[in-house]
């Protein structure tokens, strides 16, 4: 069976917008098919006083370069597993490849760049002067976004999104704030390939390419592909790939 939505390689490294749309209200980018089903799952939440907004949205491949870039050369906050800053310069290059990829995606390999998924925070339970970290315990306990986390656990799956990255899988750490349209994200994923990866990083000038340039199918395995499944109902006959 055909996917539901085609994307280019240039779409799925984030090295096109052509499958962007651009919102105002509230300011965010995204795959043409989840501007609806998110419109609708904001305005869910706004009836239990939830001000439901993406704190990020589409990044494109020049974006997340940079930041990778950033935290080779240590002008980024470098993190361990358990969230303790580092330093850049006391990592050879394979260190600083695992320690960077287990936050922040190799640049071509974000589902960002899909338009699919986003990052969310609740806008009215925002204390004056905060700033947001974007680390699990903002959205555990009394965490400051321990609602809007209750909330989507209850009410996501409902509107066609589901985390992704909810479980610790041997990639990426959880992330409870990171949303995903199942059916236009599994069209993506079934998509994408190491060679698509390897055309878009070619080139590219990104930073430690030698302890990369090997890995680039582990990479695509651990990183990309092994992520938690979406719920079922979330893949409807119309929508699910053969």
């Amino acid at each position: 069976m055909e996917p539901r939505y085609r994307f280019s390689p240039a779409e799925l490294t984030g090295r096109s917008r052509e499958h962007i749309v651009d919102l105002e209200a509230p300011p965010c980018s995204l795959h043409r098919a989840v501007v609806e089903p998110f419109m609708r799952l904001r305005a869910a939440a706004a009836t239990d006083g939830i001000d439901l907004l993406p704190a990020s949205s589409f990044r494109d491949f020049s974006r997340q370069l940079a930041i990778w870039n950033g935290k080779c050369r240590g002008e980024r906050a470098l993190r361990d597993r358990e969230g303790r800053l580092l330093d850049a310069a006391t990592l050879d290059d394979n260190r600083l490849v695992e320690t960077i990829l287990q936050w922040s995606a190799l640049p071509g390999t974000s589902r960002h760049h899909w338009g699919t998924d986003f990052d969310v925070i609740d806008g009215a339970a925002l204390p004056r002067g905060y700033r947001v970290q974007f680390i699990p315990a903002e959205y555990a306990g009394d965490g400051v976004f321990s609602g809007l986390n209750s909330w989507l656990n209850a009410h996501a799956e409902d509107f066609g999104f589901y985390r992704p990255y909810g479980t610790y899988r041997g990639g990426v750490q959880p992330e409870p704030w990171h949303l995903s349209h199942a059916a236009t994200a599994e069209c993506a994923l079934a998509q994408f390939s190491v060679e698509v990866l390897r055309q878009a990083l070619d080139g590219s000038g990104i930073l430690a390419w030698p302890a990369l340039e090997g890995r680039l199918p582990e990479i695509v395995e651990r990183y990309v592909h092994t992520v938690d499944a979406p719920p079922t109902g979330e893949l409807t006959p119309a929508t699910r790939l053969a």
